[in-house]
Formats: C-alpha cells, sequence, structure tokens
C-alpha cells in the first residue's frame, strides 16, 4: 500500500499522535465468503485496519509503514492533498502488526 501519495506529506504529527490511511473505505464491505455487506447492514462494534503514515516525537510502539487497528467510531478524520486520513492518539490504538515482529521468540506478530 506504499503509492508514493503520502510519502511525503506537508505536515509534522506532534505529541503521541499517530496518522493513519485506512485499508478500506467505508461503505460496502464483503464478507470471507464474497457475500456483499451494504453500508447500512447492523453490525457489533467492527475495529479497522490501517496503514501508519506519520507519527509524532513521543509515539513509541508504532512506525510508519506498521498497520495498527483501531475504532473507526473513535477518529478524527483530516483530508490533506485530497486524501483522506484519520488522526489518533498512539493509546487509542488496539494492535499493531508489522514485519520487524517476525521472528521474535515472545509475540505473535500482533503488538496487543
Amino acid at each position: 500500500m506504499s503509492d508514493n501519495t503520502h510519502d511525503k506529506l506537508p505536515i509534522r504529527m506532534l505529541h503521541d499522535r499517530v496518522l493513519v490511511r485506512s485499508d478500506s473505505p467505508e461503505g460496502e464491505r464483503r464478507s470471507g465468503g464474497g457475500i456483499l455487506i451494504p453500508a447500512t447492514a447492523a453490525v457489533g462494534r467492527r475495529l479497522a485496519w490501517a496503514e501508519v503514515v506519520a507519527v509524532g516525537q513521543n509515539v513509541r510502539t508504532v512506525e510508519t509503514g506498521d498497520r495498527v487497528l483501531y475504532d473507526p467510531e473513535d477518529r478524527a478524520e483530516v483530508e490533506v492533498r485530497g486524501v483522506a486520513y484519520v488522526l489518533m492518539r498512539e493509546r487509542d490504538l488496539h494492535a499493531v502488526a508489522a514485519d520487524r515482529f517476525e521472528g521474535s521468540t515472545d509475540t505473535t506478530g500482533l503488538y496487543l
């Protein structure tokens, strides 16, 4: 997902803020079996994955390029150069998936 759209964002994140780009847009989605689920379908609280594109100087557990799990209902959106991003505090992230965790003996690959 590393297209050059956000490689050089004209912003600097502050403190413990994390800027992410959602893996999938809001709206319709498909189930694992290929069934189309409309955006208006009522579902329980559903977390979403996103790619980290910028971090503040006090962020300790995630890096640019990591994939993170977050609650889409607890978010603040911002548009930069026509691209929608989600701004949140590091503590609002639920999990981190990154290649740097691979091969570690005490982890499943997710930092929970």
